[in-house]
């Protein structure tokens, strides 16, 4: 059976900031690139089957500088939440103006419902598993979380209890048959 290694693309400037970064292409800073290059040291373990990317320059560019770009395939289905009128703003702002706001939990405005990202979700959960050998995907925090979460067969919103770290690397897979996450949110760099 397959494992899929889910890797969180490195730093931006807005993830620096906690910035919702959705559909905007907001490329890796300095930092973010030294992180790719870290996660391709991790990554040399793997012999990918296939390697999918959001179609985000920030992804890419987080799979290119860690050795995996030529092979990268780019799927639409991995691109991050479309979060409508909140691209580009802080929770702790949003929430100034809307007590207890979320993504998880609040109507994204303009933007995409968690059931449609659970839908895109699961087209990859669905890809993937029709392979044998190991996939990587190179994606986004709140996508990738989502995607755990439908991988264990679980409501799109377990995502919220899942914590992406930027420039990480998580592992899916199976207990004998049961999906299961095998690690999680190992940052590159980090013992």
């Amino acid at each position: 059976m397959s494992r899929v290694v889910l890797v969180r693309h490195g730093e931006t400037e807005w993830t620096m900031t906690h910035r919702h970064t959705g559909r905007s292409d907001i490329p890796l800073t300095e930092n973010g690139r030294e992180q790719a290059r870290i996660l391709g040291r991790r990554l040399l373990v793997f012999e990918f089957e296939l390697v999918l990317t959001s179609p985000a320059l920030r992804t890419h560019e987080t799979a290119s500088i860690a050795g995996l770009g030529a092979s990268a395939i780019a799927d639409p289905d991995l691109w991050e939440w479309d979060y409508g009128q909140y691209e580009g703003t802080r929770t702790v702002d949003t929430r100034q103006a809307i007590e207890g706001w979320s993504v998880w939990t609040h109507e994204i405005i303009g933007g995409e419902s968690l059931e449609h990202l659970g839908e895109r979700c699961d087209r990859v959960v669905a890809r993937v598993r029709r392979l044998e050998g190991d996939v990587a995907v190179f994606g986004h925090a709140h996508a990738l979380r989502v995607l755990a979460a439908r991988w264990l067969g679980q409501d799109p919103g377990f995502g919220a209890r899942l914590v992406l770290s930027t420039a990480s690397i998580s592992i899916l897979g199976y207990e004998r048959e049961t999906p299961a996450i095998l690690l999680w949110n190992e940052v590159a760099g980090e013992k």
